[in-house]
């Protein structure tokens, strides 16, 4: 009787280990982060202005006269000092702890976002210069001129809402879009330089509009020591988007949809990558049979039509007409506001609302810390230069150099 062979059941294959968390890798990818970097150059910043504000309240003064014989009360003062500011900071910018009512409690925040509005328009268009690698300083000139043709549409035409609102916002960015297309068709064609046109265009728009404020056709009174248009009609102003008791509008709500709209075009149409492949390599975009041509002109009509819907805030949003100082200096503080959120639709936004913030604040530091709101100008001016020079923040607080950093040093 033959035997029957006899098989053999293969063994079970081990079950696969479970990928274990490289958590020192993590660690260190968190360290190098350029966020890091930024989150500290905004502490830093912070650390300073408190120093500074230590050194010139006159109670510390006071206590630092007999520091030795009483160091207790030199340093309760330093921290009074200290908290007064930051607390009136925080009331002013976020929640308002001392109000009665809901209203009065969140409307430091709503004015946040009010103030952060012109500043995510105009950081935006700065920040696709920024990364098609042209330095445009010249957003309030964009600033100003769409809002002076928006301004027009809205107080010179008689239409229904929302026809007469959304022709206002488009005359705003086309006004932007013009000022932006002349410095971009001008490098593009002969080689000029960005940063001096823009520069220039700036003076040229700032005079432009005195100049159209003296004209009847803009002038509401003859006032000369400050000359302003007529109010824009209710048809072409900005719904508010949280009732009479906020100045928060509309504007906010299309600033966000536009920070969309950025993100879309730099990183998933064919346009933003001829823009920051434009911006990488210029030589070898053309190479590649890109027109680096037509991408500047694109980039700077897109920014200045950013710009000017920055300006359409002013207008139709919070002034409701036209001035010789509309915008402020929102055109000049987008430069930081873009640096700060490395030219990036999301973290333009967010470092948009803190600047807001910081903006929002500076009446709260007056009444209530007894501070010239100068401080906030202090603390702006020190977010630049530390976000500018990302190595001294790195020695600062000793963060490692990032990899591919060392590498270019090499």
């Amino acid at each position: 009787m033959s035997e029957q062979p006899v098989t053999q059941t293969p063994p079970e294959a081990p079950e696969p280990e479970a990928p274990r968390r490289d958590w020192g890798t993590a660690w260190r990818h968190v360290v190098e982060s350029s966020g890091l970097v930024v989150a500290m150059a905004i502490l830093a910043a912070l650390l300073i202005a408190g120093l500074l504000v230590i050194i010139v309240d006159p109670a510390v003064q006071d206590a630092a006269k007999y520091f030795f014989a009483q160091p207790a009360d030199f340093f309760k003062a330093a921290w009074d000092a200290l908290w007064s500011v930051y607390s009136a900071i925080f009331q002013g910018a976020v929640v308002n702890l001392d109000s009665s009512t809901f209203a009065g409690t969140i409307r430091p925040f709503t004015q946040t976002l009010t103030q952060a509005t012109p500043l995510i328009f105009a950081g935006l268009g700065l920040g696709i210069g920024f990364r098609a690698g042209m330095f445009n300083i010249g957003a309030q000139g964009q600033l100003l001129i769409g809002a002076t043709l928006g301004a027009y549409i809205g107080f010179a035409w008689d239409l229904p809402f929302p026809l007469h609102l959304v022709l206002a916002i488009l005359g705003c960015a086309v006004g932007g879009a013009i000022w932006g297309f002349i410095p971009g068709i001008l490098k593009a064609k002969t080689g000029a330089h960005e940063v001096i046109v823009t520069i220039m265009l700036n003076y040229i728009a700032l005079n432009l509009v005195a100049w159209l404020l003296s004209l009847d056709a803009f002038k509401v009174n003859d006032v000369q020591s400050n000359p302003k248009s007529p109010l824009v009609e209710t048809s072409a102003q900005y719904p508010l988007l949280l009732g009479g008791n906020f100045n928060l509008h509309w504007g906010f709500v299309l600033a966000l949809v536009c920070a969309w709209g950025v993100w879309w075009l730099m990183e998933r149409s064919t346009l933003g990558f001829e823009i920051r492949a434009a911006g990488a390599n210029a030589r070898a975009a053309r190479t590649a049979g890109m027109s680096v041509t037509k991408t500047t002109i694109l980039v700077m009509t897109i920014a200045g039509a950013l710009a000017g819907l920055a300006g359409s805030t002013f207008v139709l949003g919070t002034e409701k007409a036209l001035t010789d100082a509309t915008g402020g200096t929102v055109g000049f503080d987008a430069i930081t506001v873009a640096l700060l959120g490395r030219s990036r639709p999301v973290g333009t936004v967010f470092a948009a609302i803190l600047f807001g913030g910081l903006q929002a604040a500076g009446p709260t530091l007056q009444t209530q810390a007894d501070l010239r709101p100068d401080i906030i100008f202090v603390i702006q001016a020190l977010v630049v230069l530390f976000i500018a020079a990302p190595p001294l923040v790195r020695t600062m607080f000793r963060l490692p150099v990032p990899a591919h950093e060392k590498v270019v040093a090499a």
